[in-house]
């Protein structure tokens, strides 16, 4: 791996240090915002890990919210008064990845042969049947308490107290929507790192080669079959931490958060940015989850400015226009905005 110059390493200081300050200076905006930039993390969780299944293993999954799911009811269950077990953050977290990842090996196992749409129905189907459950489980034994959900959660302290207002974690009291945000980022910059060595692993070429072709990779001698399981699972597990933290953020789960626009959204968010490169997941994942709330805030204030009065309600006119810049991105950028290299060069090559 050749050496960073000292230009890129005055790069990194500086989006380090506007990490750490975003917010502070969001803040000054609104609390508002502070929340939706931990919401954009949980969904840089979600895209990286679907990333793997299909941006490097080419595997379509549309039933992604699913371990997004099992992660949230299992911090839900372990750490609220529902079974009246208050687990701390480090066993309980590690431990959602672990069931979200072993949902995935689940899924994937009776779908190795499958490709495209076929496997794309399957996934869709998996993802439905886990909200069904979740919606369902509540007699004769009340697991999951059924639509009503599960209330009082608690938050990143060890044992046993709901974090309303303030949260300790390591000695350390946060308070706010900000009390998250420093947490999620420590994560992500590690799900990051492992996504980073994935890629540039054996395991990450072997997914390529699959993507690729499948018959030649089995030919290669990569055992297709342990390798595309890996994928699920390893995909699953970061929805399985995503899941995690957004119940100790929320305090609250009930299977209406993990409805099937929500896998589309994660998907979208993985093809806009550019599949295989995980910087054009990151970029994706941003950008679609600032871009319609700024929308959200400036759109009616813009018709009311225009007009003087309200032609189209702010929510359609925000989705149709939301809605014409991803037809417009895809159209003109049809790899996504930042895709791999390889990507690159075939757009090239077909251009020429």
């Amino acid at each position: 791996m050749s050496r960073l110059k000292p230009a890129h390493w005055f790069g990194l200081a500086l989006v380090a240090i506007a990490l750490l300050a975003l917010p502070l200076v969001l803040t000054q905006v609104g609390t508002a915002w502070v929340r939706i930039a931990n919401f954009a993390i949980l969904f840089v969780f979600l895209s990286l890990g679907l990333n793997i299944v299909v941006g490097m293993a080419g595997l379509l999954d549309l039933g992604y919210i699913a371990f997004y799911a099992v992660g949230a009811y299992t911090w839900a269950l372990l750490a609220s008064p529902h079974f009246n077990l208050h687990l701390p953050f480090w066993a309980i977290l590690p431990l959602g990845a672990l069931l979200a990842g072993m949902a995935g090996a689940i899924l994937g196992a009776p779908t190795l042969r499958l490709r495209g749409d076929y496997l794309a129905i399957v996934t869709l189907g998996f993802g439905e049947i886990v909200r069904i459950f979740m919606n369902n489980l509540s007699a004769p034994f009340n697991i999951t308490n059924g639509p009503k959900g599960i209330t009082r959660i608690d938050g990143f302290g060890a044992g046993g107290v709901n974090f309303s207002t303030t949260d300790t974690l390591f000695g350390i009291a946060f308070t706010g929507p900000a009390k998250y945000y420093y947490v999620l980022l420590v994560l992500m910059l590690l799900v990051i790192v492992v996504n980073l060595r994935l890629q540039n692993s054996r395991i990450g070429r072997a997914w390529v080669a699959i993507r690729e072709d499948e018959i030649a990779a089995k030919a290669a001698g990569i055992n297709t079959r342990n390798i595309k399981l890996l994928a699920f699972a390893m995909g699953a597990s970061f929805g399985g931490i995503a899941g995690g933290m957004f119940a100790a953020m929320q305090g609250f789960v009930s299977p209406e958060s993990f409805v099937l626009h929500e896998s589309i959204m994660v998907l979208a968010m993985v093809v806009l940015g550019g599949m295989g490169n995980v910087w054009g997941v990151i970029a994706g994942a941003l950008l679609l989850s600032f871009v319609p709330e700024f929308l959200r805030y400036t759109v009616e204030p813009a018709q009311q400015a225009i007009f003087g009065r309200l032609l189209i309600e702010p929510e359609v006119l925000r989705m149709l226009i939301f809605g014409a810049a991803l037809v417009l991105t895809m159209r003109f950028r049809p790899a996504g905005l930042w895709p791999e290299s390889r990507h690159k060069r075939e757009m090239g090559e077909r251009r020429a």
